[in-house]
């Protein structure tokens, strides 16, 4: 039974992230009829399975939201934004009950008053209808004219789909018309569709399906609640034939075949152990390559094989791990025109590249942050309508929220039109915080201002609001995206809006670094942010700093030891240079030697560890070192 219930919770949860979705696009169009459509036949689906599982006062409540529904989609009432306020409550308690289920197996909250809410806007409606047009049945009979039906080029059937006695007609019925669904395009049927999920039929009903298959009356007849299916040919040049297929013999055929199963669910507790035992895996092979003498060619050569698997073993399960954006960008729409409507500011939202995959332990991580950068773009950022209109700006404010792949890293970005940040503002504060003082937030360059915000408690809003509070916030975005090997920046325009870009890698764990050491202490330097190692260079001086020259270009050098307060003594005079790529970081790293290269799994620091500039982990070597590896952009 449990088995069941997840797999409800899963798909229930599915259903409302489609349906406030669906919701936004009618409250933005209300003339919208495949939004419409779309928000009916879920709302019915979700009425449907909390019935069949037993959970009535949640079946109850989706009856009632499917009932002012249909309200609008029959045009008797119009769409409103006071009407789509007490249905997007509606939702949110569907959202509770689902939440209660997974938690406790039942639902145990009063849906009463909002059932009761539901049914009074409903009640109340006596306005003409502005909405969408009423959809009429436009069949009286089983028979379909083909010439009405759009078949673009494919072979039209009618199906007529005699069902099993049942005590839930409407459910099983609706069962049985997603898997038919699924696998034909439904041109018609009689009677209608949401007719026949509320059970309105005697004991079949007929579709129209557009198909070049030869074994539709077979393919429907395979499930358990058809008794027969009688398939008939829509044709203007013959009267068709027909063929009559029973439940019973549906699978005895030879050429019929369900077909190769292409996925399965795996549950994420097993996919992380999957996880950790490959990061075994991955640290046994290197204490044994270490364990191996240099001249054990056999073994090195059994070895060479070893890091092959281990290699492929690692991408498949790291691939197995990734999770499209959508699965949590798709509750976004909903919190930002919510917080839209409670500030009385008009705001479009958009977002693109939501196919973009990243591990599915970081995208829950960065879940909080980028709703709380969002938060901040409708509050502070998007400006109230006739502040933007008398700045000469569209009254609708715009916010993106923007992903893209690139290599092993993805960038997202939370794009506002609206009032930026005061830099002048930012200064005031920095100076009243003690960040910095008056002569240097005076100096401090423009690009530099706007990533004052990422201080702990830094804020330039002296109101506190329900939406973002005050000072609280973006330090947390910047330690949680940071502790996941990421970077975040902020740029922004006064007048003209702002942009904080979140750069994060794909996968976690498992890296290649070079080894250096300075000082008598070993770090790990992530390989895919260095550009060059060299021997030490002539050193000059710029402004008292430190500096090298790569083809005529200075870079400031960070001599390791001194960066880290390592307390043996390290070389000053050589050593060796690590350029680090200048998309990460224009400068140069000195070390006292390098000690070659290798994989190693990294875990991130954590508590008090967290956060450190110029660290992001450490790694356990085959002796059982553990070496610290170093964050290049933050050092």
């Amino acid at each position: 039974m449990e088995d069941y219930l997840e797999e409800f919770v899963r798909e229930g949860e599915d259903h409302v992230t489609e349906l406030n979705n669906a919701l936004l696009t009618l409250e933005s169009d209300p003339e919208d009829d495949g939004a419409m459509d779309r928000i009916f036949r879920t709302a019915h689906t979700l009425k449907g399975n909390f019935g069949a599982m037993g959970f009535e006062d949640a079946s109850d409540l989706a009856h009632a939201v499917e009932d002012l529904l249909d309200a609008m989609r029959q045009g008797e009432i119009a769409v409103t934004a006071d009407r789509m306020d007490h249905i997007f409550a509606g939702v949110d308690e569907i959202e509770a009950c689902l939440d209660e289920i997974e938690a406790a197996g039942e639902v145990t909250r009063n849906v009463r008053p909002t059932i009761t809410d539901l049914r009074a806007v409903l009640e109340k409606a006596d306005e003409p209808a502005t909405g969408t047009a009423a959809q009429e049945s436009t069949t009286e009979d089983v028979a379909f004219d083909p010439a009405t039906l759009d078949a673009d080029g494919d072979r039209v059937v009618q199906a007529t789909v005699e069902m099993a006695d049942s005590e839930m007609p409407g459910v099983d019925a609706m069962f049985v018309l997603e898997d038919i669904q699924e696998t034909f395009d439904v041109l018609g049927a009689v009677p209608e569709i949401d007719a026949i999920e509320d059970g309105e039929y005697d004991e079949d009903f007929a579709l129209a399906l557009a198909t070049d298959a030869g074994d539709v009356a077979s393919v429907i007849a395979e499930n358990g609640d058809v008794t027969n299916v009688t398939v008939q040919e829509l044709d203007t040049e013959s009267a068709g034939s027909e063929t009559e297929t029973t439940a019973a013999d549906a699978g005895g055929s030879g050429t019929d075949s369900v077909g190769e199963i292409q996925s399965v669910r795996v549950n994420v507790d097993q996919l992380d152990e999957l996880h950790g035992l490959v990061e075994q895996l991955v640290t046994t092979r290197i204490k044994l390559r270490r364990s191996v003498g240099a001249n054990d060619r056999r073994t090195e050569e059994e070895l060479d094989d070893l890091d092959k698997i281990t290699s492929n073993l690692q991408d498949t399960v790291m691939d197995m791990r990734l999770v499209p954006m959508k699965k949590i960008v798709g509750k976004f729409p909903r919190l930002v025109r919510d917080l839209a409507r409670e500030e009385d500011k008009q705001v479009e939202f958009t977002i693109e590249g939501d196919d973009v995959e990243l591990d599915r332990t970081i995208l829950t991580e960065i879940s909080d942050p980028l709703m709380h950068i969002l938060r901040n773009a409708v509050d502070h950022g998007i400006e109230p309508p006739e502040k933007r209109e008398a700045a000469g700006k569209d009254p609708t404010g715009s916010i993106t929220l923007r992903a893209e792949r690139e290599r092993d890293r993805v960038k997202i970005q939370v794009i506002d039109d609206g009032q930026g940040v005061d830099h002048d503002a930012v200064r005031t504060k920095a100076v009243e915080k003690g960040i910095l003082d008056s002569a240097e937030a005076a100096d401090l360059a423009e690009d530099e201002v706007a990533e004052l915000i990422f201080h702990s408690g830094f804020s330039t809003t002296e109101e506190v609001t329900d939406v973002s509070g005050r000072g609280v916030g973006m330090d947390v975005v910047n330690d949680t995206v940071r502790r996941l090997d990421g970077s975040v920046s902020v740029t922004s325009d006064p007048g003209e809006g702002t942009t904080v870009t979140l750069t994060l890698p794909v996968t976690v764990a498992i890296v290649k670094v070079l080894f250096v050491e300075s000082g008598g202490e070993k770090y790990g330097i992530p390989i895919k942010t260095i550009d060059e190692i060299s021997r030490m260079r002539p050193l000059k001086q710029v402004d008292g700093e430190e500096v090298v020259t790569y083809d005529d270009t200075v870079y400031p050098l960070v001599r390791l030891g001194r960066a880290l307060d390592v307390p043996g003594e390290t070389r000053n005079g050589d050593g060796m240079l690590v350029k680090i790529r200048d998309t990460e970081r224009q400068v140069a790293l000195h070390c006292d030697a390098v000690q070659g290269q290798e994989e190693v799994v990294v875990k991130p620091f954590e508590g008090i560890l967290s956060g450190i500039p110029g660290l992001s982990g450490a790694a356990v070597l085959g002796e059982g070192d553990v070496v610290t590896i170093l964050d290049v952009a933050t050092l």
